[in-house]
């Protein structure tokens, strides 16, 4: 949830790093090539293109509408079906979700940048789709669920060698894709009463590719969704979803995320969660200071017509701004157990359920080093200079070397148990029987002058995707992060092959050396991804209470550090864990008010250098 490193606000950090490697390449066929690979959908006539990928071919459809624009009237409400034979409408400026711009990520500009109208996909498709019903892999984008776009992936390599079809979708983010207040939700009828808008935008993308995808070569009785980080999390959340039975039939989440918020702490009345810094009333707080229009502390149920109709009407640009302005004070509460979309009891919970069971095999993973993505930019643990010009980028050293791999371990690993062990956990109690665990663990990578990349990023978050796309960058490090070599072209035939192999039989064994045997809690044995020489299974030893017990007599970290590891340990990647927190180390920490002790950090990490971050 809160932290000072913020994981889960993807925002400028992450398309600094992790989105530019996925932004595709641009091929133009001859109009003759693009019109001979037209297809007729439920929503229009789309026009592919015939793109060469190495020796191969494959055939991309892009941005492909396939829900009415949730404009409007409509903002705030479940899609709409798009219906009609009608030639699609020219391509939007942008088909990007309405977030914070970054050049990196594919969303450029200034400020709040892309477009309401964002309810798009592409398809991607072996040169001959046509002639036989491939497998189908449903990709979800990562970005915190504030931020991202279909557009930084580009799964043409991964089409052409494994002969699936691939499919990216973009769904509403941030505030526009989930938000929780009575002005809105008490107004509206059946499904539009959820909260959780961008979880049903992916369900009608499903929907739509149940209904479409077999014009493109692909089957609709073998769909696997699959999503890195919020796409992960996304995962989960369509596993736990009653509205998502019978939509896809394999699912894998990759560092994902098991965070739900109750509706009441999503509005989050009068303040009274104090993890939350950015509920619906907090911000519609903010949002309307004006004397003439309603102060959300006064209001009754009689004036919400007149606050529905104003947030309505709003700027979604001075929506979405005023929420970037405020995300210092995260939490910002999304997905929410609204019990229509997600079960009342929460994502956790609703996983272990067995009546939202869905009995599909199921992939779950993190990478070894998942914290090292933000730690690895943080000016408390990350010292910079100039050794020759500032034209040149700073030497970047860490320092305190036993401190950061403290912090990058237990977080890590933390988010390993949380994640992968408890998802998979509740998963088997609910009777699903073809479970699989594993880390990634590769981290094969070259040394610069500037930054001793091996030791201070290794296996970090994001870094596992490139070998899916076999599109290897990583932001400005990316020759250090992906080295040609052996090493990196065993790890992109086991990702890919492993991948698509279970999403063509539901099980990954196949292409692998070693036997990847299913996860139980009886061992939770889980497979470690690597180079060949060093690919292997291990088992799960740790839970939390022991993986935070090493940290109680730790000489590196100061008793503060200690609680600050922990707090974020048991706060972050699930629903907060706050008496685990208070009982640890017979309350030792009890003597911190963490919220404040992070904010002086920052504050203290501004004065001194101007940013929290090395960029």
């Amino acid at each position: 949830m809160k932290g000072y490193l913020k994981e889960r606000r993807v925002g400028a950090l992450l398309v600094l790093l992790f989105s530019v490697f996925y932004l595709p390449a641009c091929h133009f066929p001859s109009s003759e090539d693009a019109q001979a690979v037209s297809v007729a959908t439920s929503s229009g006539v789309t026009r592919g293109q015939i793109v060469s990928v190495g020796d191969k071919s494959v055939i991309e459809w892009q941005d492909i509408p396939y829900a009415q624009p949730p404009v409007g009237e409509l903002r705030w409400r479940a899609p709409r079906t798009l219906t009609g034979a009608n030639p699609l409408p020219p391509k939007a400026k942008t088909t990007a979700c309405m977030q914070e711009a970054s050049q990196y990520g594919g969303v450029p500009g200034q400020g709040v940048v892309g477009s309401e109208d964002c309810l798009y996909l592409d398809i991607r498709a072996p040169l001959n789709s046509t002639s036989r019903d491939h497998p189908v892999m449903f990709w979800i984008h990562g970005g915190g669920n504030v931020s991202g776009s279909k557009d930084y992936y580009n799964f043409s390599r991964l089409v052409a060698q494994e002969d699936v079809v691939v499919v990216t979708v973009n769904y509403r983010l941030g505030a526009l894709g989930w938000l929780t207040h009575p002005a809105i939700q008490s107004l509206q009828e059946g499904i539009d009463k959820t909260s959780n808008f961008g979880t049903l935008d992916l369900i009608e993308a499903l929907r739509w590719v149940q209904t479409n995808i077999s014009h493109f070569g692909g089957d609709a009785k073998n769909v696997t969704i699959f999503g890195e980080s919020a796409g992960g999390h996304n995962v989960f959340a369509l596993l736990a979803s009653p509205l998502a039975d019978h939509l896809f039939h394999r699912a894998i989440a990759q560092s994902g995320y098991l965070t739900s918020a109750t509706p009441a702490s999503a509005y989050n009345a009068q303040n009274q969660d104090p993890l939350v810094r950015r509920g619906s009333w907090q911000m519609v707080n903010r949002l309307f200071t004006n004397p003439d229009t309603v102060t959300p502390s006064e209001y009754d149920q009689s004036s919400w017509p007149s606050l529905r109709d104003k947030l309505k009407a709003l700027d979604a640009n001075d929506l979405v701004a005023a929420y970037v302005d405020a995300r210092d004070n995260d939490y910002m509460p999304l997905t929410t157990s609204d019990n229509i979309v997600i079960p009342s009891e929460g994502l956790k919970a609703a996983l272990h359920n067995p009546k939202y069971r869905k009995d599909v095999p199921v992939i779950a993973g993190t990478t070894r080093d998942e914290l090292s993505f933000w730690l690895g930019l943080h000016r408390y643990f990350m010292a910079t200079h100039y050794p020759f010009t500032r034209w040149l980028p700073p030497v970047v050293k860490v320092k305190n070397k036993p401190l950061y791999a403290l912090w990058v371990s237990v977080r890590s690993h933390a988010w390993k148990l949380r994640a992968v062990d408890n998802a998979l956990g509740a998963l088997q109690l609910a009777g699903y029987q073809q479970l699989f665990a594993y880390r990634f663990d590769w981290d094969d990578q070259r040394a610069s002058f500037f930054a001793d990349i091996p030791n201070f990023l290794g296996a970090a978050h994001g870094v596992d995707v490139a070998f899916l796309t076999g599109d290897y960058r990583y932001g400005p490090v990316s020759r250090y992060v992906y080295p040609k070599g052996q090493a990196r072209n065993q790890m992109e035939r086991t990702m890919m092959s492993t991948w698509t192999h279970f999403a063509k039989t539901g099980d990954p064994n196949g292409s692998l050396p070693i036997p990847w045997k299913p996860y139980s809690t009886h061992d939770r044995v889980f497979l470690r991804l690597d180079k060949d020489a060093d690919l292997a299974l291990a088992s799960e030893d740790e839970d939390l209470d022991s993986l935070l017990a090493q940290v109680v007599n730790t000489e590196v970290a100061s008793d503060l550090e200690k609680c600050l590891i922990v707090w974020e340990s048991l706060v972050n990647v699930g629903d907060p864990d706050i008496s685990r927190y208070r009982r640890w180390n017979e309350g030792r920490c009890e003597v911190f008010d963490i919220s404040k002790e992070q904010q002086k950090i920052r504050n203290d990490l501004r004065e001194t250098y101007g940013s929290v971050t090395i960029f």
